[in-house]
């Protein structure tokens, strides 16, 4: 077994991981990001560039909150999910395990700070694009309309308790859309839904900017919200069930 799989397999073991599917995007069916950000030179994940600059999301999101946000925050999801990986390959070479418990909670908590991190600024962008029929229709089917989606998803955002995730899911057992709630990345998740849409909501997101105002940050977030990048994961999710 390499590392990677041995990442892999890890990730499916975990029992905080928030939202596995996350560790099983694919470069080449295009559903996440998450495998770019594997270095298969360096076998270790790595941090995902933006996909535009650091102002662009301006005045909504501010270049400063970007900055750190990115380059330090996700940067140390990115170094403590290679940490947990590596003291779990040591303990099996070992056959040493009075460790794991510790090295799992590490494992899921910044797995699904980087997993969710990576979807996150994909889903954002300084033009918002136009949803694809089908999600519309979901979104209508699901929630009874547009408008009843954004009111549901925004009071499920500014109800997270402490630090965690506003999540727009594909839940492909009942076919339908699910809003839901992660705290601290890798608690209340339904294991089969496939994250199309997150909003984070721990306070280094938005506390530059907005202080302690979080329904103004969650507000202004749907005027960056990218749609295209949106309806293209919910198709692929949906077309993979």
């Amino acid at each position: 077994m390499n590392k990677r799989e041995f990442i892999k397999s890890s990730l499916i073991t975990t029992a905080g991981l928030a939202a596995v599917p996350f560790a099983f995007g694919s470069n080449k069916d295009g559903l996440f990001s998450t495998d770019l950000t594997f270095d298969n030179v360096l076998d270790e994940y790595t941090l995902p560039p933006l996909p535009y600059a650091y102002n662009a999301l301006e005045p909504h999101i501010d270049e400063a909150t970007m900055k750190l946000h990115h380059d330090i925050h996700h940067n140390g999801y990115v170094t403590g999910l290679n940490k947990a990986t590596t003291g779990i390959k040591e303990a099996m070479t070992k056959n040493d395990y009075g460790m794991i418990k510790h090295w799992e909670r590490e494992l899921a908590f910044h797995g699904a700070g980087h997993f969710l991190h990576s979807i996150f600024w994909e889903v954002m962008g300084p033009k918002q694009g136009q949803r694809v029929a089908v999600l519309d229709s979901y979104i209508t089917k699901d929630f009874g309309s547009f408008d009843m989606w954004k009111a549901y998803f925004a009071a499920s955002a500014n109800a997270v308790e402490g630090s965690g995730w506003g999540i727009l899911a594909y839940e492909p057992t009942a076919d339908k859309l699910v809003i839901l709630q992660a705290e601290k990345h890798s608690n209340q998740s339904q294991w089969t839904s496939i994250p199309i849409l997150v909003l984070d909501v721990w306070e280094h997101a938005y506390y530059l900017k907005y202080q302690n105002k979080r329904k103004d940050y969650v507000e202004a977030f749907f005027n960056v919200i990218n749609w295209t990048e949106v309806s293209n994961k919910f198709e692929k999710a949906r077309n993979k069930h």
